[in-house]
């Protein structure tokens, strides 16, 4: 755990009351030297697995801006790692609305009927691409994983997907980037600044098209599902910033008791986050079964979606 005050955040000329103050973040979680986004998804994956009384999965699907390498992609081999044999498997990149893209995935997958019972995981390790020196994101971003397990069912049951909703504009994507180690800039011999190696993210501007897209995608949501907005029991936002998610619950109108986040100790952990909060809620019971329930996430590229589900009936499965 490194709170606020910890080394090295503790050098960026940062106190903790200034860092509270404008992102809502008290500690995060980085991974330790050797510790990959697979080893967390696997993980993950063996809890949710576990959970829904491990079925037969006959799809695995990875949200990450992490891989464990540019190739191959990671989801093959977490998969293999858990026993589930020669499946589909692939990895989606999404930035911080990964979850959300691989929920909308694995549902049209079931809907189609190329699939059954599908695993969406998502894990990031961003500590591993944060340059410590930076203040606009090394106070921001952590590592973590989280995962579910989708199956074929009726419309009307707890934990069923009733819509989902995708969007995504590439003119925007120098909001949060890697500048160095892709193909348009290689970077075989780690020659690159690490300014360049590490994510760098325009926070003003991220800040107001995050607010404006997870607004409108929310509502369009909605309009979709046939929900009024007093009827959603349960608001899980990306897990970025505090300002953001008041923000855009406050324009969408869901009432504070309805706003559900970790943010606070556990950072902002991209596509993990929306995840881990419902882990959380699963822990804890603090939503009834059925609860009308709306996610909803912004990531660099830029892309953005939502996802309106009934909340399901689950048994903790963690530790």
């Amino acid at each position: 755990m490194i709170r606020n005050d910890d080394p090295p955040l503790a050098n960026l000329g940062s106190s903790d009351e200034w860092i509270r103050s404008r992102t809502g973040i008290e500690c995060r979680r980085w991974v330790e030297p050797g510790t990959s986004t697979g080893d967390l998804a696997v993980e993950a994956g063996r809890a949710a697995l576990r959970s829904a009384g491990d079925p037969v999965v006959d799809l695995v699907v990875l949200t990450t801006t992490t891989p464990d390498h540019h190739s191959p992609a990671t989801a093959p081999w977490v998969a293999a790692r858990l026993g589930l044999g020669t499946l589909p498997a692939f990895d989606v990149a999404a930035a911080c609305s990964g979850f959300v893209h691989g929920l909308a995935v694995g549902d049209a997958w079931i809907r189609s009927g190329m699939a059954e019972c599908v695993l969406v995981l998502a894990a990031e390790t961003l500590s591993t691409i944060t340059d410590p020196t930076d203040r606009g994101t090394a106070v921001v971003f952590a590592d973590g994983a989280g995962a579910v397990v989708l199956r074929g069912g009726e419309r009307d049951e707890p934990g069923a997907v009733r819509a989902t909703c995708l969007g995504s504009d590439g003119t925007q994507k120098d909001l949060a980037v890697v500048e160095a180690g892709g193909s348009r800039r290689p970077d075989p011999g780690g020659a690159a600044p690490v300014a360049d190696r590490c994510l760098r993210m325009q926070g003003p501007q991220m800040f107001a098209h995050a607010v404006r897209r997870m607004t409108e995608v929310s509502r369009e949501l909605l309009e979709r599902a046939g929900w009024p907005v007093d009827s959603v029991g349960a608001f899980i936002g990306h897990q970025a910033n505090q300002r953001i998610l008041d923000k855009v619950a406050d324009l969408v109108g869901v009432p504070g008791a309805s706003r559900f986040g970790n943010l606070h100790r556990v950072g902002n952990t991209s596509s993990a986050s929306i995840p881990l909060v419902m882990d959380d809620l699963v822990e804890s019971r603090a939503v009834a079964p059925g609860t009308r329930t709306l996610l909803t996430a912004f990531g660099g590229g830029a892309v953005w979606g939502s996802v309106a589900l009934s909340w399901p009936d689950l048994k903790p499965a963690r530790r």
